[in-house]
């Protein structure tokens, strides 16, 4: 099966074959979605995980996630909060899920928090005290730049991040440190801390060389005492999540420009995902303290600290590689070995004096390789695909990886299929609108799904395939990929297998 996310709000689910039927589809915008943005199965394929947009005005950021059950009818699970929506959510194991939110801070200075979240791809009915969500990290934005495009990984044996963690300044950071998740389920925490904001000023009006200085009161919250609670934690682990092994979380970001220009990395170790919460005080013990605490004398409120570094109470980003332009797409090889990276490149020698002013982007997409085991560039692909859009418009392009290759869409109305390992690109999978999407089948890398805003969804099947199904002289008779010229001294001999061409069958559906 595949699935496929739509402007007109609609997620549908396929099945692959010859031919392919729609099998599962449903209206989002009975939940108040403008559009289905993502989709993306779980590890046993029994749940699918759809991200999309809220209406809102134009420059919304809001959105959420839904899971689906895909076997024995397509049944609503459960929906989650996403935030902002091209965070758009991903599977950490089969049956937990994880989203974001986004908190200002401080709009003067285009400075914000993005927390990482882990829920349960279904609700609790049983009890009112089982948590389905728990939070991983809470990371610190600045320059109006913020966590988006996430996605898990394996720890690979021998995978070691650089030794230096990602510290931010209060001015310009991509990262931050100090508050650590472990220590939330510490049974002697007592109490917390947020942010009070007061009123700002216009958030397009902000000093560009000051440093950043927050209009905030501390608030002390004092947590029940365990006698006053009925029940503690639980320290058991999940079914779910006991024996994962160790993840990589990986992300774009920015320090310099709301656009996301850097990849950012974070070990995920054990995960904690408490059975039960706390109760708390019964109704009378409450309000018999809120009376009590009428009757004493008014408390002078906490002078803030300001010379401690609001940044110490976030998590750290373990790794931040800079691509020096729009990332566009992210797509993760089948070993978890390579990152591969859409990436529209800025000028060299840029200079960024405005966060909200970021340089022109080229024409020209990248491909960038990011070995996951010592976290370098291991090159990138030849620069075939293009897009045309400004910063403001830039469309998503997301690619796919497979054991051989990889393919991405473009805004040049084609796909894009390259070799692995010679990184020579293959072939044009042609449509009449921007592509994209594209996503190669897990289990037979013969066959490649591309869409397009053309109103199309193509299944592309390899000339071997259709060689041994239909014959030589009936494949030759569907629509191919064109090929791609290079110079002659660059040409390579490659097997059937290695080229895709014409799908056994071109349907035309809304996406």
């Amino acid at each position: 099966m595949f699935a496929t996310s739509s402007k007109d709000g609609f997620i549908r689910v396929w099945q692959a074959g010859d031919p392919t039927d729609m099998k599962y589809f449903y209206d989002m915008k009975v939940f108040s979605w403008r559009c289905t943005q993502f989709s993306q199965f779980n590890k046993s394929d029994t749940l699918l995980l759809v991200s999309g947009v809220h209406f809102g005005t134009s420059n919304t950021t809001s959105g959420e996630i839904a899971v689906f059950s895909v076997q024995g009818g397509f049944e609503l699970q459960c929906r989650v909060g996403n935030k902002p929506y091209d965070f758009f959510g991903t599977w950490y194991s089969d049956r937990h899920l994880l989203s974001g939110d986004l908190c200002w801070l401080a709009h003067a200075h285009l400075v914000s928090s993005t927390g990482l979240w882990i829920n349960k791809a279904s609700q609790e009915t049983d009890s009112e005290h089982t948590p389905i969500l728990n939070q991983l990290f809470r990371f610190y934005n600045t320059n109006a730049s913020s966590v988006r495009t996430v996605m898990v990984a394996d720890c690979l044996e021998g995978c070691k991040l650089p030794n230096s963690c990602v510290k931010p300044s209060a001015v310009d950071a991509s990262s931050s440190s100090g508050f650590s998740s472990n220590s939330r389920f510490e049974e002697n925490v007592k109490s917390f801390f947020f942010f009070q904001l007061k009123p700002h000023t216009h958030w397009l009006q902000f000093p560009q060389q000051t440093p950043v200085s927050y209009c905030t009161t501390f608030i002390f919250f004092r947590v029940c005492d365990h006698e006053d609670c009925d029940e503690s934690d639980s320290d058991e682990v999940d079914e779910d999540l006991f024996g994962q092994p160790e993840k990589l979380l990986i992300f774009t970001t920015g320090s310099k420009t709301y656009i996301p220009h850097q990849i950012g990395f974070k070990k995920i170790k054990e995960v904690k995902f408490p059975k039960s919460l706390k109760k708390g005080p019964r109704l009378r013990r409450r309000i018999a303290g809120k009376l009590a605490n009428c009757c004493k004398s008014p408390v002078e409120p906490i002078a803030p600290n300001r010379s401690q570094n609001p940044v110490d109470k976030f998590d750290t980003v373990d790794h931040v590689i800079d691509l020096h332009g729009h990332i566009i797409g992210l797509g993760l090889s089948p070993d978890h070995r390579y990152l591969y990276v859409n990436s529209r490149p800025w000028p060299s020698n840029y200079v960024i004096t405005n966060p909200l002013e970021p340089p022109p982007i080229a024409q020209e997409i990248d491909i960038h390789v990011i070995d996951l085991l010592n976290f370098c560039e291991d090159g990138r692909m030849l620069r075939s695909h293009k897009a045309f859009t400004p910063n403001s418009e830039c469309f998503f392009i997301f690619l796919d990886v497979c054991n051989d290759y990889v393919a991405s869409g473009a805004e040049d109305k084609h796909g894009y299929i390259w070799d692995r390992h010679y990184r020579v690109c293959l072939g044009k999978l042609p449509h009449n609108d921007v592509v994209n999407s594209v996503a190669f089948n897990p289990v037979d890398p013969e066959m490649l799904v591309t869409t397009s805003d053309d109103f199309t969804i193509k299944v592309w099947r390899s000339r071997s395939y259709l060689d041994s199904k239909i014959g030589r002289r009936s494949r030759l008779a569907l629509t191919h990929a064109l090929p791609v010229v290079r110079p002659r001294q660059s040409r390579r001999r490659h097997s059937p297998a290695c080229e895709l061409t014409s799908p056994p069958q071109s349907f035309g559906n809304e996406k």
